[in-house]
C-alpha cells in the first residue's frame, strides 16, 4: 500500500470513529437490501441479515431526526448534502410499525408503503422470518380479494368489507364455499388481514398444496356504533357497539347473496385477532345455531377467569354446559406468541384452565420467538385454516 492509499485509509477510518460518536446508532458492517415493503423503487428503508433497520431521508433544515421503531427511538445523522441516515438494533421477526421524527414531528416514511395500523396510517416494514415461505408470493393459482360496499342502516353509515375468494371460485361457476369471517385486532381495520396479515396468501398456498379446504373468508372493520341517538342517523359521533348486530343481520345475508356460500353453520368458522379474539368469541356464544369452527388469537383479558363460571360474569354462563358445546363446535381453537406481553398468556391461561374444568375440547398453539405481532397471527392462521371444514 502507498502512502497515500494508507492516509486515504486511515482517514476513513477515523472519520467512520467520529460518526460512531455522534449517534447512538450501532452502525452494521453487514449488507442491507432494500425491504420488501418499500414503495417501487425505492432504495430505502433497507434491512439486513440481523433485523437491523436503515432509514434515509432528504430534510436539510431539520436540526434532528430519529426512526421510532419497537418502541425505540434511533437518532439519525445528517451528512453534508442534508440526507439524515441511520439504522436500529435488530428487530424481531416480521411485520412492524414504525416513523421519522423529524424535529419532534412523526411523519410516515416516504420510502415505504403505509399501512393501517395503531390507530393511524403510516409505515411499515417486513423483516424476512426463517419461516415466511409460508405466505410468500408463489407460482401458483391466487384468488382474489375484493372490495365489498355496502349501506348499513344499523350504523346509518356506508361500510365495506373484504372479501378473498380461492382460485377455484372462478373454475366453474356451480361450486359453493364455506365461509370465514376474519377479524382484526385494535387500531386496526378491514385491510390488515389482506395487507399486514397477507390471509390470502397464506390461503393460496394452503389450498394449492392441498392442506386447506378451498373457503371464501370475509374481512369487515369490527368498529361499528350505533347512530348517535342526538346527532341522527349518519353522525359521526359513536354511539354504542354493534358489530355483532351489523355482522349477523347485515354482512352475513349480504354474503350469502353475492357469493356461492354453504350458508350453513357446519361450514361458517369466526376468528380474530387481540380485539377482534374477544369479539368473536362473544359473537359465537351468542351464536352456536350460525357457527361451528372458533378461533382466537392473542385474545385479551376480556376472556372469564377459571373461578368466574357463573352467569353474572361475562361470557361465563355460556360455557357452563360443556358438553353441549362439543357437540355443537366442531372446533375452538386458541393461538399466541410465546414472547407475548402480560396481561395475554395469563388471559388465555385462565381461559384455558376454564375449558379443562368444563371439559371442553380445543386445540392451544404457541407461535415460537413472536409477541403481540403479525407473524404471531398469520402462524396462527396458517394453523387454523388448515383445521377447517374437515
Amino acid at each position: 500500500m502507498n502512502f497515500r492509499n494508507a492516509v486515504i485509509a486511515l482517514s476513513t477510518v477515523v472519520l467512520t470513529q467520529i460518526c460512531l460518536a455522534q449517534t447512538s446508532l450501532p452502525l452494521s458492517m453487514t449488507e442491507f437490501t432494500p425491504a420488501e415493503t418499500n414503495q417501487r423503487g425505492k432504495l430505502f428503508p433497507q434491512v439486513n441479515a440481523e433485523g437491523r433497520v436503515r432509514v434515509s431521508i432528504s430534510a436539510p433544515q431539520a436540526s434532528g431526526v430519529q426512526l421510532d421503531i419497537g418502541g425505540k427511538r434511533y437518532d439519525l445523522v445528517k451528512d453534508e448534502k442534508g440526507i439524515w441516515t441511520g439504522e436500529s438494533l435488530p428487530q424481531d421477526e416480521g411485520f412492524h410499525y414504525y416513523q421519522l421524527i423529524i424535529d419532534g414531528a412523526a411523519i410516515p416514511d416516504p420510502g415505504s408503503l403505509c399501512f393501517y395500523g395503531a390507530g393511524r396510517l403510516g409505515s411499515g416494514i417486513e423483516i424476512p422470518a426463517h419461516d415466511r415461505v409460508f405466505y410468500a408470493l408463489k407460482d401458483i393459482p391466487h384468488g382474489l380479494v375484493s372490495e365489498n360496499i355496502y349501506y348499513s342502516r344499523l350504523t346509518g353509515t356506508w361500510r365495506r368489507c373484504f372479501v378473498y375468494t380461492p382460485a377455484i371460485y372462478y373454475e366453474d361457476n356451480t361450486s359453493r364455499f364455506p365461509v370465514l369471517y376474519l377479524q382484526h385486532g385494535s387500531f386496526e381495520d378491514e385491510t390488515g388481514w389482506a395487507n399486514q396479515g397477507k390471509a390470502n396468501l397464506i390461503l393460496d398456498n394452503l389450498i394449492a398444496q392441498n392442506k386447506a379446504k378451498p373457503m371464501i373468508i370475509v374481512m369487515d372493520n369490527g368498529y361499528a356504533f350505533k347512530p348517535d341517538e342526538n346527532k341522527g342517523q349518519g353522525s359521526s359521533a359513536q354511539g354504542a357497539s354493534n358489530f355483532e348486530e351489523v355482522l349477523m343481520n347485515e354482512v352475513i345475508p349480504m354474503i350469502d347473496r353475492r357469493f356461492r356460500t354453504i350458508a350453513d353453520r357446519e361450514h361458517r368458522a369466526i376468528a380474530g385477532l387481540s380485539m377482534g379474539a374477544n369479539q368473536t368469541m362473544r359473537i359465537l356464544m351468542n351464536n352456536l345455531d350460525r357457527f361451528s369452527y372458533y378461533g382466537g388469537f392473542s385474545g385479551t383479558s376480556n376472556y372469564p377467569d377459571a373461578d368466574e363460571i357463573d352467569p353474572g360474569i361475562f361470557l361465563s354462563g355460556k360455557f357452563k354446559d360443556g358438553e353441549a358445546i362439543n357437540k355443537k363446535l366442531r372446533l375452538l381453537w386458541l393461538g399466541l406468541g410465546t414472547k407475548e406481553p402480560v396481561p395475554f398468556p395469563g388471559s388465555v391461561g385462565a381461559f384455558r384452565n376454564m375449558l379443562n374444568k368444563q371439559g371442553i375440547r380445543y386445540v392451544y398453539y404457541e407461535s415460537p420467538q413472536t409477541a403481540h405481532e403479525w407473524l404471531t397471527w398469520r402462524r396462527s392462521l396458517n394453523n387454523f385454516a388448515a383445521l377447517l371444514f374437515r
